[in-house]
């Protein structure tokens, strides 16, 4: 079957965002006079909890303090949040944060080869269009079908609701799609929805489970940075490209 959409992960998947998240929390932090500040480390391990309102949560159950500061704490999550989000989208309106090698290459292949392109994440939809338009110019935000953001389902991953919205939306079934992804709550989200699922771990998912996945690539690769020897072998390419997928496709995707 041949390639019909691509739905695609930010964070990590499309920039390596985390460390521009991970600034903007401490920075959020020290304005609302929080006494915290979240080591590499620690957000590494906050990551496995999706979601940034979600991360606030998890910290906040793990501190020993008393029932009526928890409760007090987490009810200033959403303000915690709001203050993060802003400066976050401060740093990437900058140019801080540019996506990662590949990542614009093939987009433009997949508008070339008709195969239209959807957005799947947990963030925001203001850090979604913040970085999309930073890295790609004005209209950027035209050139995806769908974007599902943020809120827009109850559960996140690694729960299947978003990829499955992005599917609804679609009017596609999941044989037609691929997803791309960099984490292991990502990956069992999009395999929950039946979809096949590529993954280029980043710096803060790269010691993650990813058995499950049906290739693993250290990255999309370009022609500045081409894919290193033994990933160029399973794609059959120095590049990732509609055409590579495709023909993945037509062998069944077998995991690396």
């Amino acid at each position: 079957m041949k390639l019909r959409a691509l739905i695609l992960d930010v964070d990590g998947t499309l920039a390596d965002t985390e460390e521009a998240h991970r600034c903007a929390f401490n920075d959020a932090f020290q304005q609302m006079g929080i006494d915290w500040n979240w080591s590499r480390p620690t957000y590494a391990h906050l990551l496995l909890t999706a979601g940034g309102k979600e991360r606030l949560a998890a910290h906040i159950a793990s501190l020993p303090i008393s029932p009526a500061e928890r409760r007090a704490l987490g009810d200033r999550i959403n303000d915690i949040h709001q203050a993060k989000t802003r400066i976050y989208t401060r740093m990437v309106l900058s140019g801080a944060v540019p996506l990662r090698d590949g990542v614009a290459r093939l987009l433009d292949d997949a508008a070339r080869s008709q195969v239209r392109l959807c957005i799947a994440t947990t963030t925001t939809f203001a850090n979604v269009e913040a970085l999309l338009q930073t890295n790609l110019g004005d209209g950027a935000l035209d050139r995806f079908a769908v974007i599902a953001a943020g809120d827009q389902v109850a559960r996140k991953k690694p729960a299947p609701d978003i990829y499955e919205y992005v599917l609804g939306r679609l009017n596609a079934s999941a044989d037609e799609c691929v997803a791309i992804e960099d984490s292991a709550n990502g990956l069992a989200a999009a395999k929950a929805a039946g979809l096949r699922t590529i993954v280029t771990p980043s710096y803060w998912t790269r010691t993650e489970d990813f058995s499950a996945a049906d290739l693993v690539l250290p990255s999309l690769g370009s022609a500045d940075r081409p894919l290193p020897p033994r990933a160029a072998l399973l794609v059959g390419a120095s590049m990732l490209g509609i055409r590579e997928i495709d023909r993945q496709l037509a062998n069944g995707m077998h995991a690396s």
